[in-house]
């Protein structure tokens, strides 16, 4: 029912800003929670952030807050995070997530449909 794949990562300062994207194919991509998860090397998959179906409510691990906005625009198809004062412990694969009827959960299992990821490195 979609497809998502993720975009916009790549080698910043630490300090520095990012802005992932992503996009979503499929008519229905307003009825799916969305979520960012990350995967540094050697480490296991982490919830990031979430975002509703309508975009009202919203959810980041405290790792991230303050510094990590999630938002979307249903009429692109498409949810962002927009990353600022990245640390080097922010280097990781990101990956983007769907929840088909669902609420922005924190659990892998809760995600229906997944992107490829996209790479952020943060040098010290």
């Amino acid at each position: 029912q979609v497809q998502l794949v993720e975009s916009g990562g790549g080698l910043v300062q630490d300090g520095g800003s990012l802005r992932l994207s992503c996009a979503a194919s499929g008519r229905t991509f307003s009825h799916f929670a969305v979520g960012w998860f990350r995967q540094a090397p050697g480490k296991e998959r982490d919830f990031v952030a979430a975002i509703s179906w309508g975009g009202a409510s919203t959810d980041y691990a405290d790792s991230v807050k303050g510094r990590f906005t999630i938002s979307r625009d249903n009429a692109k198809n498409t949810v962002y995070l927009q990353m600022n004062s990245l640390k080097p412990e922010d280097t990781a694969d990101y990956y983007c997530a769907a929840n088909y009827l669902g609420g922005p959960g924190r659990k892998i299992y809760e995600y229906n449909y997944w992107g490829q990821g996209t790479q952020v490195t943060v040098s010290s």
